[in-house]
């Protein structure tokens, strides 16, 4: 849980990264490629101010990930990134008067309620456990040999 406030940062850069993209979306229209207009709208596209900044933000939020990575488990890290949807579908509601029904906040309630019996679960990577393990026989031992003196 030590590890929760680098996760949830993942999650609102991946959040904000999307609607950053949306917003950029929005501002180019329609993308409709031809053959001799791919290349310039391609780079229309990704030299757009608010594309960019989203790439930009997916940049950081993939290294706050890695370093997740690094310290917890796969399995207790990535589930976490689905409170990104979560965070989109709020924002896109009342930045981009997106649709919001009963669905949506239903399949939202289960995506908060997944999210927090898998925050229970929290753990450390088994390189780490392993460590505190060692570091716990270590001062047992120690404990030992001085109750036996």
């Amino acid at each position: 849980m030590k590890y929760l406030v680098f996760i949830l940062f993942t999650v609102l850069t991946n959040a904000a990264a999307q609607l950053m993209l949306k917003q950029g979306m929005l501002s180019l229209g329609p993308l409709n490629f031809t053959a001799e207009t791919a290349v310039v709208r391609v780079f229309q596209v990704i030299f757009n101010p608010w594309v960019f900044a989203g790439l930009t933000t997916f940049v950081i939020s993939m290294a706050s990930h890695l370093y997740v990575l690094s310290k917890v488990e796969l399995s207790f890290a990535y589930p976490f990134l689905s409170l990104a949807y979560v965070a989109v579908a709020v924002f896109a509601y009342f930045v981009f008067h997106e649709d919001l029904n009963a669905w949506r906040i239903g399949g939202i309630a289960f995506i908060c309620v997944g999210t927090v019996l898998i925050a229970q679960s929290g753990r450390t990577t088994p390189d780490a456990r392993n460590a505190d393990e060692v570091k716990i026989s270590s001062v047992t031992a120690a404990a030992a040999s001085e109750a036996s003196r």
